[in-house]
């Protein structure tokens, strides 16, 4: 265990994407940081790649699996000897229409999605409560906001966890505990890239005011204000970072061209 830690914060799904971003993020300002992920072979990758073996332990384990996480905890106790934030960040999906996703499928998602983030931080808040308090950040998702196609586990389980989120706010309140959730619109992740087409692009490009895909950076700094001490006074909230586009109605493409004809 390093007995000279200032901070230290635990981040699932964190091997790739906005959760190895946020990871990155937490390290630049002098955290410690724990990545869990279920890909053990990734998350090792991420590890090497970040180059802070004496800030960092990588956590093999399945979200979903309440002992694998009590055995991470553990872990990062053995190791760190505290917590003092937690994101929910890891998650899975299935896009498949509402008639074609199998009972598997749907369970799944919600085990990963919403009873993962539930397990995390019910062992995190006792762990943050001998600290004085921490943050903890659920990552939902804009599916959790609008309904979409392709989307009926996914996106229920992310309007779940946005409620979860307000649940435990409340609650561990009395423990100095904050509790908000980010909730991403499209962002230039690996798995975008592999499942939106050039039309969808286009389609998300014309839905967005800001006229773009997020990037995992933008999302890793909303999560670690919510997780800093600039956040002191702000929890129970779902922040959506989505360049306006759980703002936008319809129009907004015809708008444009009228502007560019102009």
């Amino acid at each position: 265990m390093i007995s000279t830690v200032s901070k230290v914060a635990l981040v699932t799904g964190a091997a790739r994407g906005i959760g190895l971003a946020t990871a990155k993020r937490f390290l630049a300002d002098g955290w410690c940081v724990g990545l869990l992920d279920i890909d053990g072979a990734g998350l090792e990758r991420a590890v090497a790649e970040i180059g802070k073996p004496e800030e960092t332990l990588a956590l093999a384990c399945d979200i979903a699996d309440p002992k694998q996480v009590a055995g991470a905890f553990d872990a990062l106790v053995a190791r760190f000897g505290q917590l003092d934030a937690l994101v929910n960040n890891a998650g899975t999906a299935v896009f498949k229409p509402l008639l074609e996703t199998t009972h598997e499928e749907w369970q799944r998602v919600l085990a990963v999605n919403l009873t993962g983030p539930f397990l995390a931080t019910q062992l995190a808040a006792p762990l943050m409560a001998d600290r004085g308090g921490g943050a903890i950040v659920n990552i939902t998702s804009i599916s959790g906001l609008r309904a979409s196609t392709l989307r009926v586990a996914y996106g229920t389980s992310k309007a779940a966890l946005a409620h979860l989120t307000k649940q435990q706010a409340v609650e561990l309140s009395s423990l100095g505990i904050r509790v908000n959730a980010v909730a991403p619109g499209p962002v230039e992740t690996a798995m975008a890239k592999a499942v939106h087409s050039p039309e969808i692009r286009a389609d998300y490009r014309d839905a967005v005011p800001l006229g773009r895909y997020g990037l995992e950076e933008e999302l890793a700094e909303s999560i670690f204000f919510l997780c800093s001490d600039k956040a002191s006074y702000i929890t129970g909230q779902v922040l959506a970072v989505d360049g306006g586009f759980d703002a936008a109605g319809i129009g907004l493409a015809t708008l444009r061209g009228e502007r560019r004809n102009l």
